[in-house]
């Protein structure tokens, strides 16, 4: 498949970026919040930028599908080729508390593998880019994931690590897991892992990003994921520099298979 063409990627990111301002902007406001189950918090803004996304990405691809954390589910994207992949705040916790780890993620998939990403993080002053075969930047500048083989000593976003994980190394951890595989991307950590089941929205465009600057994604057990499923859930996530994946399969194994089987 050829890359996708550099105007429809600018045209997504501005997307992205029109959408990240507002919810910028809005954050100092005044705005409802709740929780949809328990645990789960939303705001209204989180439906502001979620009706912005699709106004403005339907105009970009008008026969592309809908998929989105705050749009009731349609089963119609299935039949479709092509669908967006949107969460219009991933990191709702941060946001609601004034912290910048949150971003607004925007994915375009293709036969169920995503083909433009993009992460709007106004609250850092960043914006992540990446689409298939053309590699995968941070505000413009070209993305490499690092190329560490040894798991000891390994960066891993993290407020705390188990006991089986002494050896590895916490750093700053956003809310947004989308931010935190990016952080693999930009060579910020060695590894990304969760072992809970999430949503499509959550990661398909920083699976993206992750792939592009060279890191190698899967889910914990190993398996490829695929994107517009059914049921658009995944089981958790690995993201890693290529030569540490499978000694991260290997550390996780026994954890995700137990894991799966309790989900």
């Amino acid at each position: 498949m050829p890359a996708p063409d550099p105007d429809l990627i600018a045209a997504i990111a501005e997307a992205a970026r029109l959408a990240g301002a507002l919810a910028a902007k809005r954050s100092s406001e005044t705005y409802a919040r709740w929780e949809k189950v328990p645990g789960h918090p939303v705001c209204d803004i989180d439906l502001e930028v979620d009706a912005l996304l699709l106004a403005s990405l339907k105009a970009i691809d008008p026969e592309a599908a809908w998929l989105s954390e705050e749009t009731a589910d349609n089963a119609d994207r299935l039949a479709a080729d092509r669908v967006w992949v949107v969460d219009p705040i991933d990191g709702t916790r941060d946001y609601l508390r004034g912290r910048p780890g949150w971003a607004v993620s925007v994915a375009l998939v293709d036969g169920g593998v995503p083909i433009v990403g993009v992460l709007e993080a106004p609250a850092r002053g960043e914006t992540w880019i990446a689409a298939a075969g053309a590699g995968a930047t941070l505000n413009g500048a070209p993305l490499k994931a690092g190329g560490r083989a040894a798991l000891p000593g390994a960066r891993v976003p993290a407020d705390t690590l188990p006991k089986v994980d002494a050896d590895l190394l916490s750093v700053p951890r956003p809310n947004s897991i989308a931010l935190r595989i990016a952080m693999v991307a930009s060579d910020d950590a060695d590894l990304c892992a969760s072992l809970r089941w999430g949503s499509e929205w959550d990661i398909a465009a920083a699976a993206l990003i992750a792939e592009e600057a060279g890191a190698t994604v899967s889910d914990p057990l190993g398996r490829p994921i695929r994107f517009n499923k059914p049921v658009p859930e995944v089981f958790g996530i690995l993201a890693s520099g290529a030569a540490l994946h499978d000694a991260a399969l290997a550390r996780l194994a026994e954890r995700a298979q137990a894991a799966a089987v309790r989900s």
